[in-house]
């Protein structure tokens, strides 16, 4: 079996895995423990970085040593699976950085992304985050979890 036959399938699962365990870090920790730096990412930014930025790039060194291992490390499925899971966190983070900051926040040119519905309704509902500083804490996924929420809440009593 080639190698691609096993890294390219983990690659594409780590990367949406990414987007659960984001959502997940923003939620309890960013927004918790770790709120002192992501503080800034909730403020006017001054100039080109923002103390948030530390924590997008917590992922990076973990990306590059697991792929670093797979280019380098013993032939076999594990050095194949590290690769994939490197190459798909990496996957996840440069699909973040081109729709989280250039779409949404500016950082990058390519606001003529928010011209196709989907990445319109993943922009709307990270500037609801931004708005209420609560969720959605999920990115790509802030549409469905606003929904979601919309249909978990019960009705509204006009008495």
């Amino acid at each position: 079996m080639p190698s691609a036959a096993l890294w390219i399938p983990v690659a594409l699962l780590v990367a949406a895995a990414m987007e659960l365990w984001a959502g997940l870090l923003h939620g309890r920790f960013w927004h918790g423990l770790l709120w002192p730096l992501h503080r800034s990412h909730h403020r006017k930014r001054r100039g080109h970085f923002e103390a948030n930025d530390a924590l997008a790039a917590l992922h990076a060194p973990i990306a590059i040593a697991m792929i670093l291992y797979g280019c380098a490390g013993a032939p076999g499925a594990l050095h194949e699976v590290v690769f994939g899971a490197g190459i798909g966190m990496t996957m996840f983070g440069v699909a973040y950085v081109i729709f989280h900051d250039g779409l949404v926040h500016g950082r990058l040119p390519v606001r003529w992304l928010g011209k196709v519905p989907l990445f319109a309704r993943i922009r709307d509902a990270h500037r609801v985050h931004h708005g209420r500083g609560a969720a959605p804490y999920g990115f790509f996924l802030g549409p469905q979890e606003l929904a979601s929420a919309r249909r978990s809440r019960p009705p509204s009593s006009t008495t």
